[in-house]
Order: structure tokens, then C-alpha cells, then sequence
């Protein structure tokens, strides 16, 4: 058998080829809400734009289950294939795929049963609940067909075909953008349309993705690689939970704050729907410049995962340490970006009064202070969990969402009102990057002792 490129090619050659696709598939992916949010915001007004924040939450959750199921199969997959080990790592596949199957219908069947509590847990108050409820009904049922997409495009990616894996994203996204207009201007059907073209889309980028299973190029999947094996599920599950938690922890913050803004809003001139509403669009913008650090977390892990595999450790530091750089590029445009065109942004979706202006352009140049170095502990996390040690992935994933932001979210308003929340989010940002790179610099040392 040929060597495998990820063991011997050059680094940057490897990273621009694997993460390029996954950077283009991941922002494209992301559009899906940002173009909900800005058709409707446009056709619909504000209390559209607040009733697909608060139905936000119901689509994180479904990404944490296809990050858990698909990049913790990716993770499995590639430490496999660098160990020489390509019946094990198709057994990984075939178990993964299984259990995308089930946990999408299931997740389908109870958010569609509980959508009622779930929209007022997430914060939605009684304007903005039937625009919800019209939303979220339709997206919940493209859930099955998300989970799976989104999972083989992890699987597709390690096995080295990220631009197949950007077909899937993008053209389930271009048939969304497509739709969008059509169905919420042309046909008058408001936020349902926006979400039936969705989920048209979606259904189309999972086709795409299926279709793949045919085509793997470093395994042959046979049908034994189906049947579930409870021992080696756990496995997987324990190297995607750092980034299965991270997209719970996007979930709670994403709770506490749209529950903490309308309570201490209503205290305010802003009163309640305005800071919901300015929250989703700043939450969604962010989304833009994260799904490009996730993309290059993406793309790096087969490289990370198969040398760590091969113990090649150098190649392992040395594909960290690029893609560090290149978040601190993209992190810069962002940051440029949210402190000083804020009011051409949040333009973007739709009308609103001076106060909505004022309050959502306070909320992007406070709350993404930090943005230039939130990309370090995203990568950070998926750096250990590539190279298997999925406790520490955990740990970074918690960090900067639960253990900093949500207590400081809680607590800072009780001081500073609702100009506490927005504080909230650069100093957890802060903290959370000295953590990742105290706990990566020492990892790194580790690694150059067994060199």
C-alpha cells in the first residue's frame, strides 16, 4: 500500500488543500441562518429576526450531535488509518453512520413533541412565540438529514476528499439562498418559507453526502461495518465530545443570554424584544468568522490525527502552529470588521428604530471585543482531540462557554445592568485563550521529549 500524503507531504500544502474545503463548507453551512435571518429581517421586521434567535438553539443542539457522532469518528478514523489499521477504521464508519441514523430521527420526534416548552426555555417571550413555533416546526423536521450530512462530511474530509465534502455544504446552501426570496417574497410565507427552504436544502446536501459512501477511497465498507458495537460507539463518542460540548455550551450561553437580555432589558429603554433580536444578529455574525476557525480546525485534525498516529510529532506541532497563524489573520478581519463597520452589518438584516440600531451596535463592539484570539481556544480543543486525548479537548471546550461566560453572565448584570452581559463576553474570551495555550504549550514540551 502507497504512503499515505498526510505522513510526508508538506505541511502548509496539506493544510490549505484539506482546510480551504472545509473553511468554504463550514461558512457556507453557517449562511444557512445568516440568510434566513436576513430575508426575513427584511420581509418580516425585527420579531422575525428575534423568533429565529431563540429557535437557534434547537439547531446547535443538532450540530452537537453530528460533531459528536461525526467528528469523533473522524478523530477514530484517521488515528486508525496512521496506525495501519483500515478494517478497524472502516468499522468506525459503518457504526458512525448507524448512529447518525438514530439519533437524528430521535431528536426529530422529541424536539418536534416538547417545541412548545423548548421555545420558552429558549427564551422566547409572547410576540415573538408564534413566529417561533411557525419557524422552528418546519426546521426540526430537516434535523435526521442535517445530523447526517454534517457527520459524513467529517468522514469525508478524512478521507481525504475535502472538496467532495464542500460539494455537499455548498450546494444545500446555494438551493437555500435560492429559495429564500422565492418562497418568503415571491409566495408570501414568511418565516415558514424561509425554513422549508432550509430544509430543502439540507435534504439535498445530505443526498450528496450518501452518495459517498460508494466512493471511499482509503476503505472498503462491507455491511458487518453496520452493526453497532456498543464498546467502540464509546470510543467515538469520548474523542467528538469536545466538540459535541463546545456546541452545548454555544447552546447554554445562547439560553442564558437571550433569558438574561429580555429580564434586565425590560429594566432598560431598550426594553425586551430589542436586545433578543440584537443578540441573534450578533451571535449569527460572529458565526461567519467562527465557522472560518472551525474550517481550519477541520482541515487540520486528519493531518494532526494521522502524524500524532504515526508518531511523526514534529508534523504534528508544525500543522498546530500554522493553523494558529492562520486564525490570527481571519480573526483580524473579523475584529476589524465588528469594531468599525458594526452599523453596515447589522444594516444587512432589515429595519429597526434608533434604539434597536444603538443597542445591537453597542452589543457587536462590547460582546466581540476579543474576537482576534477566540479562534485559539476552538483550535486548541480540537488539537487534543485529534490526537485522542479527548479529556482535555472537553476541558477547553467548557472553558470559554460555561465555565467563564455563563457565571460572568449571571453575575455582572447584578453590577453593571444589562451593560454587564455585553462585558461578559471579552473577558470570558480572555481567559479562556491564557488557559489553551498554557495547556497546549505544555503538551507541545511532551511531545518534543518522545522526538
Amino acid at each position: 500500500m502507497a504512503e499515505n500524503p498526510l505522513g510526508y507531504e508538506k505541511i502548509p500544502k496539506l493544510l490549505k488543500s484539506f482546510a480551504i474545503p472545509s473553511i468554504t463548507a463550514m461558512v457556507v453551512s453557517s449562511l444557512y441562518n445568516i440568510v434566513d435571518q436576513i430575508f426575513i429581517g427584511q420581509g418580516v421586521g425585527y420579531l422575525g429576526n428575534a423568533a429565529t434567535n431563540v429557535s437557534f438553539p434547537l439547531t446547535t443542539i443538532c450540530m452537537a450531535i453530528a460533531l459528536l457522532i461525526g467528528i469523533g469518528s473522524a478523530s477514530s478514523f484517521s488515528l486508525n488509518l496512521g496506525k495501519g489499521r483500515p478494517d478497524k477504521a472502516a468499522q468506525i464508519v459503518g457504526n458512525g453512520i448507524v448512529m447518525m441514523i438514530i439519533s437524528g430521527v430521535a431528536y426529530m420526534v422529541i424536539g418536534e413533541i416538547l417545541l412548545v416548552p423548548l421555545l420558552t426555555a429558549f427564551g422566547a417571550t409572547p410576540e415573538v412565540m408564534p413566529y417561533a413555533i411557525e419557524y422552528s416546526g418546519v426546521i426540526i423536521a430537516g434535523f435526521p438529514f442535517l445530523i447526517i450530512q454534517n457527520g459524513m462530511s467529517s468522514l469525508i474530509r478524512a478521507d481525504g476528499s475535502p472538496k467532495y465534502s464542500m460539494l455537499c455544504m455548498v450546494s444545500g446552501a446555494i438551493a437555500n439562498t435560492i429559495l429564500d426570496p422565492l418562497f418568503i417574497f415571491g409566495f408570501n410565507m414568511g418565516v415558514f418559507g424561509a425554513a422549508l427552504a432550509t430544509v430543502l436544502g439540507q435534504i439535498l446536501s445530505f443526498v450528496l453526502a450518501v452518495l459517498y459512501l460508494r466512493k471511499f477511497k482509503t476503505i472498503s465498507l462491507v455491511r458487518s461495518n453496520f452493526r453497532l458495537n456498543p464498546a467502540e460507539n464509546l470510543k467515538t463518542c469520548a474523542m467528538g465530545i469536545s466538540s459535541s460540548i463546545n456546541q452545548v455550551a454555544i447552546t447554554f450561553v445562547q439560553i442564558v443570554l437571550n433569558n438574561s437580555l429580555t429580564y434586565y432589558g425590560a429594566m432598560s429603554v431598550y426594553g425586551t424584544d430589542i436586545p433578543l433580536a440584537s443578540c441573534g444578529i450578533v451571535m449569527k455574525t460572529n458565526a461567519i468568522l467562527l465557522a472560518v476557525i472551525i474550517g481550519i480546525a477541520q482541515g487540520v485534525q486528519p493531518i494532526i490525527g494521522f502524524n500524532y498516529g504515526a508518531r511523526k510529532f514534529e508534523r504534528v506541532r508544525s500543522a498546530y502552529m500554522l493553523s494558529i497563524k492562520w486564525n490570527f489573520v481571519v480573526s483580524a478581519v473579523g475584529f476589524c470588521i465588528f469594531q468599525f463597520f458594526p452599523q453596515a452589518v447589522i444594516s444587512l438584516f432589515g429595519r429597526g428604530d434608533e434604539l434597536y440600531f444603538e443597542f445591537a451596535v453597542m452589543f457587536m463592539r462590547i460582546f466581540l471585543l476579543m474576537a482576534i484570539v477566540n479562534g485559539v481556544q476552538v483550535l486548541s480543543s480540537n488539537f487534543f482531540t485529534s490526537i485522542g486525548k479527548a479529556v482535555k479537548g472537553m476541558i477547553l471546550s467548557l472553558t470559554r462557554q460555561v465555565i467563564f461566560l455563563i457565571p460572568l453572565i449571571i453575575i455582572l448584570p447584578h453590577i453593571f445592568g444589562i451593560m454587564g452581559i455585553l462585558y461578559a463576553g471579552p473577558i470570558a474570551d480572555a481567559a479562556a485563550f491564557v488557559l489553551a495555550i498554557c495547556l497546549v504549550s505544555r503538551e507541545l514540551k511532551k511531545q518534543k521529549a518522545l522526538m
